[in-house]
C-alpha cells in the first residue's frame, strides 16, 4: 500500500533500522536514532543496487517520488543511476578543486616567498572582496573574457579604476598559473585590453600615493631575484633618474666619497649631477663588492655590457605590478616629482633640476647641473628618508617648508 505523509509523520524509530516500501522500489528506512532516509532498490545488468534519494522531511513524499521516477526513467535508457551519481559527485568534487578561488589560494601560497606579508595581505584582501564573491566558485577552465569584465567593470563603476586594473592583473596571474600547472587552456585577460580606460593617460605608469609607494618598497626587500637587480631596484626610486642611464651607469662617474653621481645625459645632451643619499652610498659600496672590478654598476649576464633594459620592468612584473597601468621603471621619476611637491613640498625648479630637465628659468638660462646644488643635496636626503618611513610603514605626516 502506498505511503502517505501522515503515516510517514507517525513512523516510530525502534531498536534496529526498518524499512517501509512506497511503490515501484520506492521505501522510507528508520534509523534507531530517528533519521528516515529515502531509498530506490533497482537492478541492473541483472545485479540489485540501491540509490539514496535524501532525507525526510527535507525531500518530502512527492519529491521522493519525483526523483525516483527520474532514475527509472534513466534505466529506461539503459542508464545505471547509480553509477551516474557518482560521476557527478566526482566532476564536482574536480571542479571544486579547480575552481578559481582555490587556485588563486595556491597561487597566492606560493608568492609569499616573493613578497611581503602586507603586499600578500592586501592582494588576498582584494581578491575576496572584488573577486571571489562573482568568480571564486566558477571552474577556472570555464572563466570567460566576459566574466572578468564583468568583474572589473563593477569595481571601475565605484570610480576604483587602479583598483580595477589591479583586480585584472591578479585575475591574470592566477589564470597563468593554472595554465602552467594543466588546469586550463589560455588567459582571456589579454582580450580585454583597452575595456577600461586606463588610469595613467599619456604617460608612464606611475604610483603616487604614499600608502602604495610604502607597500612597493617593502615589496622590494622581499624580492628574490639577483642581487644587481635588487640593488637597482633600491637605488632607482631613490634617484629616479631614467632608466637607460641607471641600468648603464659607470663605477667611473661615482664617487662615493663625495656621494655625488655625473654623467652625460644623453637624451637633452647635458653634464648631470646626482647628490647620493646615505641610503644609496650605503647599497653601492655592497655593491661595488660584487661588481665594482667591472665597469658597469649593474652588469648583465654578460659582465661586459649593462643590465637588460628589461630587467627593472621584469622584476616589477614578477612581483605582481602591471608596468602599463601601475608602474614602470620611468614612473619613479613622476612618483618623485609628484611626491616631492605634493606632500613634502619642496620647490619645482630644485625638482625639475633634479630631473634633468631643460627648462629654461626667469633669466632664459637652461640646465645647470651645479644650480641648486645645495637645495638638492638636501631634498634628495630628504626623500630618502621619506622613502624609508614609508617602507616602514610609518604613518607619515607631509613635511612643510623646504629642503634648504
Amino acid at each position: 500500500m502506498p505511503l502517505t505523509d501522515t503515516a510517514i509523520r507517525n513512523l516510530k524509530p525502534s531498536d534496529k533500522p526498518q524499512s517501509v516500501a512506497d511503490e515501484r522500489g520506492l521505501s522510507i528506512h528508520i534509523q534507531p536514532n530517528g533519521s528516515k532516509w529515502w531509498r530506490f532498490r533497482y537492478r541492473f545488468n541483472d545485479k540489485a543496487k540501491m540509490l539514496s534519494l535524501g532525507v525526510y522531511p527535507d525531500v518530502g513524499l512527492k519529491e521522493a517520488r519525483e526523483r525516483r521516477e527520474a532514475a527509472r526513467k534513466m534505466l529506461a535508457d539503459g542508464i545505471d543511476p547509480g553509477e551516474t551519481r557518482k560521476a557527478q559527485k566526482a566532476s564536482k568534487s574536480e571542479c571544486a578543486a579547480n575552481s578559481f578561488e582555490v587556485i588563486a589560494r595556491e597561487w597566492l601560497e606560493g608568492q609569499k616567498s616573493v613578497v611581503t606579508a602586507g603586499q600578500h595581505e592586501k592582494t588576498l584582501a582584494r581578491l575576496q572582496n572584488d573577486v571571489f564573491p562573482w568568480l571564486g566558485a566558477k571552474p577556472v577552465s570555464e572563466i570567460s573574457a566576459p566574466d572578468v569584465l564583468a568583474v572589473i567593470r563593477r569595481v571601475d563603476s565605484r570610480g576604483a579604476r587602479y583598483t580595477a586594473h589591479r583586480c585584472r592583473g591578479q585575475i591574470s596571474q592566477v589564470m597563468r598559473y593554472a595554465i602552467a600547472t594543466g588546469r586550463a587552456e589560455r588567459d582571456p585577460c589579454p582580450d580585454l585590453k583597452g575595456a577600461i580606460p586606463s588610469p595613467v593617460s599619456g604617460n608612464f605608469a606611475s604610483i603616487t600615493d604614499p600608502l602604495e609607494v610604502g607597500n612597493m618598497l617593502r615589496s622590494f626587500e622581499a624580492f628574490r631575484g639577483t642581487f644587481v637587480v635588487k640593488c637597482a631596484l633600491e637605488i632607482a626610486p631613490r634617484v629616479f633618474v631614467r632608466p637607460g642611464e641607471l641600468r648603464k651607469a659607470l663605477w667611473s662617474d661615482i664617487d662615493l666619497e663625495k656621494a655625488e653621481w655625473r654623467y652625460f645625459v644623453t637624451k637633452t645632451k647635458t653634464e648631470h649631477l646626482v647628490p647620493l643619499a646615505s641610503q644609496v652610498v650605503a647599497t653601492l659600496r655592497e655593491l661595488h663588492a660584487l661588481t665594482g672590478h667591472g665597469r658597469h654598476v649593474f652588469p648583465g649576464r654578460d659582465p661586459q655590457k649593462a643590465m637588460s633594459e628589461a630587467a627593472i620592468n621584469a622584476a616589477l612584473r614578477r612581483m605582481g605590478y602591471d608596468t602599463k597601468t601601475e608602474i614602470t621603471g620611468h614612473g619613479f621619476r613622476a612618483m618623485a616629482r609628484t611626491i616631492l611637491h605634493e606632500e613634502l613640498h619642496q620647490k619645482p625648479e630644485v625638482i625639475e633640476h633634479q630631473l634633468a630637465h631643460s627648462v629654461s628659468d626667469v633669466l632664459g638660462t637652461a640646465y645647470n647641473r651645479t644650480k641648486f646644488l645645495k637645495e638638492r643635496k638636501a631634498m634628495m636626503q630628504l626623500w630618502a628618508d621619506y622613502l624609508d618611513k614609508l617602507k616602514a610603514g610609518a604613518e607619515v605626516i607631509p613635511l612643510h617648508g623646504s629642503a634648504a
